[in-house]
């Protein structure tokens, strides 16, 4: 038999999903089975031992019992764990951690790393692990470990939130599927000058699974919304070797979060992003590979005001463009 304390990461779920996640090795018909031939009991606050049904909520405090052998419950428990060893250079830089608390951490991702290593079916280490590896498993619990409460492409840098506790993950998880429970705006440097100081985009999107030869993302009226507004903040001359070249940097803020919203939504206007590899002429991009040394699109999740799970006040952040955005500007600046 053994003993698992039900702490605040843990509480507040169904006894099997509990179950599941400690146990992942066991189908749902087998965690079922054991309940109903009380194998599963649970210690409440009142210190009673009792058989709970499935769909008992747990509660922070209480203690779950199961009765198996030491060896069945290890098998149960077995998992094919990922070995990852991140070397010094791949640590996760305090330099890029812009809001910490007790319940959230926000960074400042760097462009080119994948934020999950599910994505893209690399080997590379991704933003999750370092945020694993800096935190060397003193925030897990028996079901819950640092999770991310959102994703940005790859090529993306700016701001990142991560859960720290699985409250923040809930809220602030639920919080970015609706429109307006928090305000996400991103700064780019787009392609030509925009016929309008200020817009927004209503362009529905449809997202193509398994995609090849076309774009991830397109525009089509029968899909998802997506709300994308846009302000000018400033338009440079850039002289190519051909011609002269109008580079336009905007404040864009997006109600919706549909992949790849900002690219397409931009790129729909003629005003796409610079350098971005799968919605504009790469002709043009490697203009300014030569000229100007940028090889990344130049999209940053800028700022994001939410309201915090636990405090339950307005939370503003910022996290300044990287570093070779920056540059850039100043070349555009001279």
């Amino acid at each position: 038999m053994k003993s698992y304390n039900i702490t605040s990461n843990d509480a507040d779920q169904r006894l099997d999903k509990f179950l599941k996640k400690l146990l992942p090795n066991a189908s749902l018909s087998y965690i079922y089975k054991l309940s109903r031939k009380w194998n599963i009991k649970v210690i409440t606050l009142q210190n009673k031992k009792t058989k709970q049904d499935k769909d008992y909520k747990l509660t922070e405090g209480e203690q779950v019992q199961i009765f198996l052998s030491d060896t069945d419950i290890d098998k149960l428990q077995e998992r094919e764990q990922k070995k990852v060893r991140i070397e010094w250079k791949q640590k996760l830089s305090q330099r890029d951690i812009v809001f910490e608390d007790n319940d959230i951490l926000i960074l400042n991702k760097p462009s080119g790393i994948n934020v999950h290593p599910w994505d893209h079916k690399s080997e590379e280490i991704s933003l999750i692990e370092q945020v694993h590896d800096y935190y060397l498993g003193s925030l897990d619990s028996l079901t819950f470990k640092p999770s991310l409460i959102h994703r940005i492409d790859r090529e993306t840098s700016g701001i990142i939130m991560v859960a720290k506790s699985k409250k923040a993950l809930t809220k602030l998880g639920d919080d970015f599927k609706k429109h307006d429970a928090l305000k996400k705006i991103y700064f780019c440097i787009v392609v030509w000058k925009v016929s309008r100081k200020s817009g927004t985009i209503t362009k529905k999107l449809r997202r193509i699974e398994n995609a090849k030869s076309e774009n991830k993302v397109q525009i089509s009226e029968a899909w998802h919304e997506a709300i994308t507004h846009y302000k000018l903040i400033n338009e440079y001359k850039v002289q190519l070797p051909l011609w002269e070249q109008i580079i336009s940097t905007l404040e864009v803020t997006i109600e919706t979060g549909r992949m790849h919203q900002i690219r397409v939504h931009m790129a729909a206007l003629w005003n796409p992003i610079l350098w971005d590899k799968n919605y504009w002429d790469r002709k043009l991009n490697s203009y300014f590979s030569k000229y100007f040394h940028i090889n990344r699109q130049m999209l940053h999740a800028w700022k994001i005001d939410f309201f915090h799970p636990i405090t339950k006040k307005i939370t503003k952040v910022e996290a300044k463009p990287r570093d070779d955005m920056q540059a850039f500007i100043q070349l555009l600046r001279k």
